[in-house]
């Protein structure tokens, strides 16, 4: 049974329409949501709303959309309407998830419980944009969830509640960000629970251990067959859904840009993107240490499909770019 607490929302994606949904199961009063302005999407880039406006909407929820919280920037009227609905709304706290903008000093003051941050990372490490790729790229054992005191920093605020769970080997930031939702779920109830009743025991983050995951970049997506096969295998799967990994395919038509969705590392021993195996259900490429497997991969204008379709009358050249 939820408390009377009157709790704002602000956030974007699906990671954070996870965290609304939760609230609202949990029978929380949700006054207002915040989310992203519409933007284009899809083949005909229609303006699609959010995953949190369209459950918002479902639930009858008043929304907000500015493009800034910045009084004194580039759309102080959509600021300033933002502020007025804020008031109005009166909430007692506000959860921020995957919101996408930067909470000026007034949002952060305005609930009198402040706000609390649902960030996909055990704070400090992975600061910032992109936690759950990071940590898969980096080779990291464990992430979880950190229910976090927001205050003007860049997620330098004081912890609230940690869960952890392990990196499983073949864990990609699609599937890891599920049941990091998920997670980040429960433990936003649990924390509105305790803030209620005044339960919530702030600890402030360690000074060492400090990461950022800095935004992913489409100019990252190019693999680099010198990097070591381990590397680049983990780079492939942090990099799915987005941007995906991708090669350089010579072909009679000229070059296409190949994704790799899957790949596995081998034994292996050649130059750095020498084709050492390419047959059946086998296509091995030279690494800078050991050689990657490639499993599941994607032409341009076409589907995933498994290696045995790839190499399907198709003529691959002895190394590839």
């Amino acid at each position: 049974m939820a408390s009377a607490l009157k709790a704002a929302f602000a956030g974007t994606p699906e990671f954070a329409a996870v965290a609304l949904d939760a609230m609202l199961r949990a029978g929380f009063e949700v006054p207002l949501v915040l989310t992203q302005p519409d933007r284009p999407a899809g083949r005909g880039m229609k303006l699609q709303a959010s995953a949190v406006k369209q459950l918002a909407v479902q639930h009858g929820i008043p929304v907000s959309q500015p493009h800034s919280l910045r009084l004194d920037g580039k759309y102080p009227d959509e600021a300033a309407t933002a502020r007025d609905a804020l008031l109005a709304a009166a909430p007692d706290i506000m959860v921020v998830a995957a919101y996408g903008l930067i909470l000026p000093q007034w949002v952060l003051d305005l609930p009198r419980l402040g706000c609390l941050n649902i960030h996909g990372s055990i704070l400090p490490r992975w600061r910032g944009a992109a936690p759950i790729h990071r940590a898969i790229e980096a080779g990291d054992a464990e992430t979880g969830i950190t229910i976090m005191q927001m205050d003007a920093g860049l997620d330098t605020g004081d912890m609230l509640l940690i869960e952890r769970t392990p990196i499983l080997p073949t864990d990609t930031t699609a599937v890891l960000h599920d049941r990091l939702a998920e997670l980040g779920g429960r433990m936003i109830v649990s924390a509105l629970n305790l803030a209620a009743t005044g339960g919530l025991a702030p600890t402030p983050q360690p000074a060492e251990g400090v990461t950022y995951a800095h935004k992913i970049e489409k100019a990252e997506a190019a693999i680099d067959w010198t990097q070591s096969a381990d590397e680049m295998a983990r780079r492939i799967r942090a990099f799915d859904p987005f941007p995906g990994c991708t090669f350089q395919l010579p072909t009679d038509k000229g070059t296409e840009v190949v994704k790799v969705w899957a790949a596995s590392v081998c034994d292996g021993l050649g130059t750095p993107g020498q084709v050492l195996h390419a047959q059946g259900e086998q296509l091995v490429v030279a690494c800078g240490q050991q050689a990657l497997a490639l499993q599941t991969l994607q032409r341009p204008g076409g589907k995933r499909v498994q290696v045995r379709d790839f190499l399907q009358n198709l003529s691959l050249p002895s190394a590839l770019g």
